[in-house]
């Protein structure tokens, strides 16, 4: 699975701190605490049909990680709000359209891990791109050797920058031709893969990691929600691999590709014993919130 370029994202407009760049010129400074160190947070939301998806719901966890990280000086979510409508309204978008959103800690007076050396404020960026779900219909797993990071070492309740275990699982993916790396504990539970959280379903039944090393995602906590009210049972849980490896449907959950079924791990075929998919009617599910839920845009 590799995303492809598309060209109608030649010519769009970039937020940084108040402006509005072209493509080209859109950039930061070498000194900005995200070259530095990945010392940063993100969020990534989608707009369908005039509305951004559960735009408080991705701010309030922005906003969270950010304290959680002592940054100084963050904006309001009024104030990132604006600088998201204005971004795409600049760009004449609205349907189709995934949005990374980034507060680094901001520029430095000189390079060092201090965060007192920023003396400047947060940097905020807006980068909207013409994107639909990046995730084909079904795709393959390989457990990673990359140990998902847990309170211990970094939090995975921050939404932060620092991606290298990440990136390292999905480095392993690719060398096994395998679409993600499916991503352990310190313990050996499934936590999450490399950019997706996971579940699984076995006898109608549908279970998810605890959220101990594993980011709380905003589509994995509306899959959560839509199991609990529409009755269908659901449970956090320690998991182990081969409760992967027999489960009868297997699905990750994210904004960039919403709910796929997974239909391997380490070459073991998820086979569904029974008659019914109860991950398409899930996926129904959500996909009818997408069609209605969201904040509108002002244009």
């Amino acid at each position: 699975m590799l995303q492809q370029y598309n060209t109608a994202n030649d010519h769009i407009k970039v937020f940084i701190n108040g402006q509005l760049y072209n493509r080209a010129d859109a950039k930061v400074s070498v000194f900005d605490s995200v070259v530095q160190g990945g010392d940063a947070v993100w969020e990534g939301l989608r707009v369908y049909d005039g509305r951004i998806f559960c735009l408080d719901k991705h701010l309030e966890r922005l906003q969270n990680s950010a304290h959680a990280l002592a940054f100084q000086d963050v904006p309001d979510n009024d104030v990132i709000t604006k600088a998201i409508f204005d971004t795409l309204k600049a760009n004449d978008m609205r349907d189709g359209v995934h949005i990374r959103l980034t507060l680094t800690r901001g520029r430095k007076i000189t390079s060092g891990m201090d965060p007192r050396l920023n003396q400047f404020g947060p940097t905020l960026i807006v980068l909207a791109e013409w994107k639909p779900p990046v995730y084909p219909p079904a795709i393959s797993l390989i457990t990673s050797s990359v140990r998902r990071n847990n309170p211990m070492f970094l939090d995975s309740k921050i939404h932060h920058n620092n991606l290298l275990n990440n990136i390292l699982a999905k480095i392993e993916a690719n060398h096994a031709n395998a679409d993600a790396g499916l991503m352990l504990d310190k313990d050996g539970f499934v936590a999450e893969a490399n950019g997706v959280n996971v579940f699984c379903i076995r006898k109608q039944k549908v279970y998810t990691p605890r959220e101990t090393s594993c980011l709380p995602g905003i589509t994995r906590g509306l899959v959560i929600e839509i199991c609990r009210k529409n009755q269908i049972e659901i449970q956090e849980k320690d998991l182990s691999l081969s409760e992967f490896y027999t489960a009868d449907e297997v699905f990750t959950t994210g904004t960039m590709g919403e709910l796929t079924r997974v239909t391997s791990i380490d070459g073991r075929t998820i086979v569904n014993k029974n008659m019914d998919s109860l991950l398409a009617k899930i996926n129904q599910l959500f996909s009818e919130k997408t069609k209605k839920e969201g904040q509108s845009l002002p244009f």
